[in-house]
């Protein structure tokens, strides 16, 4: 692999993830971040077939380079990582509104 540093939007599905000692641990499976923003957030990986998709923080990536995504912590601390939730999407509700409006709102599910 390049060891060339880049960006994080250069991270792609099926990128190595390997531990702090170099040994590949995982492949990226999804990305989380904005990209319009240029926001990082981290991503998600799978190390077993059976296993549920293991969200891996920014703060825990050491550095990324072509083709490989290097971590600060070994292979053995990856299985107490956080599960990957699916992204929580916020509404806004006007401030000029009564109570009683952002009520129906928010039990009706209507976006304002």
């Amino acid at each position: 692999m390049s060891s060339t540093p880049v960006a994080w939007t250069a991270i792609e599905p099926n990128t190595a993830v390997v531990d702090a000692a170099g040994t590949q641990i995982a492949r990226v499976v999804q990305i989380a971040g904005d990209e319009n923003a240029d926001i990082f957030d981290g991503f998600a990986i799978k190390t077993h077939a059976r296993e549920h998709l293991k969200y891996v923080p920014a703060e825990i990536v050491a550095s990324i380079a072509v083709g490989e995504v290097r971590l600060t912590i070994s292979g053995a601390d990856v299985a107490p990582l956080d599960d990957m939730r699916e992204e929580v999407e916020e509404q806004i509700i006007p401030e000029k509104s009564h109570w009683y409006q952002r009520l129906a709102w928010w039990t009706t599910g209507r976006d304002r």
